[in-house]
């Protein structure tokens, strides 16, 4: 099996690599990535992608359509990739996430690949009170980067159909170590406060739900993608997780709170309301991929994320200045002048 992955030297892409090569050990592994965060490496682990047989340097809005050729299946996950970045660089986010990821699919399709899996995001879902949201629930994304996803998502499920599979996985928030870690992700920010501070203060007032995934169990679902059978349907759209993994914030701050003794834990109850809060419904994902279920608990994550920061010697204070906040890094290039306005690198 041939495997193109785009956005693979990204958080994500480095622990999908390192579960594809071990579950399809015999895969062609092709990783496809403009290189914004490339540097934003943590300890002396192994180059990530040193799993792969080919790495190219492309920006996704300019790929080669030569790379499908002879692709069984494109994982895309390039994508500016939260909403800070979003707002930021709003129409870039639509120019990345959207137009350049339906060109793909379209130029997938033309090749004659047989999966496209596309990383989507349960932030489509925005605010919604009452009972947990599944897929026929009615989208209210509030951010470009919830818009851009859940516009591909439409555009795309055009071109599916049973030689041409598409999967939609509509990811909850990520957590958890990788290479490429970024504390911009709320459990992946806790766990680095009271490792280096002894404290976490949690800005909002704590209520607000947050459907959680490890980004190990997010490669197990991708594998699922690759493999699942055209009698699913052409196109499926599906929260991946599990019912059990709605959390409050709060209740993030007190899991980590106990697995690293001595942190305290400061929550502004006056804060205003946050209107990113929603739980999450996985029924659909336990029926279609019950071999591939989630494994890791909230406990897990803030374990592999203790012990991996641990390991690396980690114990700097202002770590949210650090390129492990993706806008940061975005925008000291920008300063820089190594990228232009448009986020293309800038040629001299």
């Amino acid at each position: 099996m041939r495997i193109l992955i785009t956005g693979n030297m990204g958080y994500v892409g480095p622990v999908v690599a390192e579960h594809l090569r071990v579950s399809i050990p015999d895969a062609t592994l092709i990783g496809v990535d403009t290189c914004y965060f490339g540097q934003c490496l943590i300890g002396s682990l192994p180059f990530p992608e040193s799993r792969l047989n080919a790495q190219y340097f492309a920006d996704l809005r300019n790929l080669d359509p030569a790379l499908l050729q002879g692709v069984d299946a494109v994982i895309m996950l390039a994508a500016i990739s939260n909403d800070p970045m979003g707002k930021a660089f709003e129409a870039v986010t639509d120019e990345i996430n959207r137009r350049a990821c339906v060109r793909l699919a379209r130029a997938a399709k033309k090749a004659g690949v047989g999966h496209v899996v596309f990383a989507s995001s349960c932030s489509v879902y925005g605010f919604a009170e009452g009972r947990a949201r599944d897929e026929n629930s009615e989208v209210n994304p509030l951010t470009a980067y919830a818009r851009s996803k859940i516009a591909t998502e439409r555009e795309i499920a055009q071109l599916a159909n049973d030689e041409f599979l598409i999967t939609s996985l509509r990811f909850p928030t990520a957590c958890g170590f990788s290479p490429r870690l970024r504390f911009d992700l709320v459990l992946n920010d806790l766990v680095a406060s009271a490792l280096v501070t002894g404290k976490i203060e949690v800005l909002s007032d704590g209520t607000p739900w947050r459907p959680l995934i490890d980004v190990r169990d997010m490669a197990l679902a991708m594998e699922w993608a690759i493999r699942r059978p055209a009698q699913q349907r052409p196109f499926v759209a599906v929260n991946v997780g599990r019912n059990d993994c709605n959390y409050q914030v709060k209740d993030l701050a007190e899991a980590v709170a106990e697995l690293i003794p001595g942190t305290s834990i400061s929550i502004n109850t006056a804060a205003l309301p946050d209107k990113r809060s929603y739980e999450v419904n996985f029924d659909l994902y336990r029926e279609l991929a019950a071999d591939f279920l989630p494994k890791r608990t909230l406990q897990d994550s803030i374990i592999s994320l203790r012990s991996g920061l641990e390991a690396c010697g980690f114990a700097d204070p202002k770590f949210r200045e650090s390129d492990f906040v993706r806008l940061r890094v975005l925008s000291g290039l920008r300063r820089q002048g190594l990228l232009d306005e448009s986020l293309y690198w800038v040629r001299r």
